[in-house]
């Protein structure tokens, strides 16, 4: 199955896996997914992840959700810029999430990396999604 938007997609999977309290989640593996979810991890949303290779399937993502007294760590997670309508940012006009408390995954030139490194790298790009 084809899939347009895989960022979408990891989105889609997190917030359903959450809702129905998965401590483990799959998603289909791609480099793009791989540095949002270092991302992720980076700033502790998830407990991590693992690439999965099994004979004559497609590589895929294992993820571990992480959960705080029984809620999920992710309160909502929000998509940006999307296939139909891509959202650039320069770096002076990137803006905080929720006063600090959450982040935007940014996709620079420099890599994909969360609004607080892009400042200090001093770079702008694509905003990927929110997360908080």
């Amino acid at each position: 199955m084809a899939i347009n938007d895989p960022i979408g997609d990891l989105i889609t999977r997190l917030r359903n896996a959450q809702l129905r309290r998965h401590s483990i989640m799959s998603v289909p593996a791609s480099k793009l997914r791989g540095w949002v979810l270092d991302v992720l991890e980076t700033e502790g949303y998830i407990r991590g992840y693992s690439r999965i290779e099994k004979d004559g399937e497609k590589p895929s993502f294992e993820v571990e959700l992480k959960y705080y007294e029984g809620a999920p760590v992710i309160q909502k997670i929000k998509r940006i810029s999307k296939p139909g309508r891509r959202v650039y940012s320069s770096v002076r006009d990137l803006s905080s999430v929720r006063n600090g408390l959450g982040i935007s995954i940014v996709s620079t030139p420099k890599g994909v990396m969360s609004d607080a490194a892009a400042r200090d790298a001093n770079v702008g790009g694509e905003v990927l999604c929110e997360v908080y």
